[in-house]
């Protein structure tokens, strides 16, 4: 099962949809507007992606209007600014079991798909 975190208003994040949709993929659509990662989603998705700090999204508004360009927060902080705000999470997150990719990695996808 491909799952898919990111938000509606996220262009990566449709984008990533409509090109498992265009393939016949069904895929899970987290909304992380509406509900946020578990702990162990978090680590076991940042394991792959090389660490939370990877995961946080610092060109992003919800990042400035938090302040955290000031405070430049590291290692346990930033996950539980993930864990309690998902909102600054880097999107789209694509998921199938252990493989995870951050973005928009069309060539990634259809490896996952000449697998199955």
């Amino acid at each position: 099962m491909i799952q898919i975190f990111g938000t509606k208003k996220c262009p990566e994040t449709r984008k990533a949809e409509r090109w498992f949709k265009e393939r016949g993929i069904k895929v899970q659509s987290i909304d992380l507007a509406r509900k946020a990662m578990s702990p162990g989603e978090l680590r076991s998705v940042a394991s792959k992606l090389g660490g939370v700090a990877n995961l946080l999204d610092t060109d992003g508004r919800r990042y400035t209007d938090r302040g955290l360009r000031h405070s430049a927060p590291t290692g346990p902080r930033i996950e539980a600014l993930l864990l309690e705000d998902p909102l600054l999470l880097r999107t789209p997150i694509v998921r199938r079991g252990k493989d995870a990719t951050l973005g928009h990695h069309p060539d990634l996808w259809a490896e996952w798909l000449a697998e199955r």
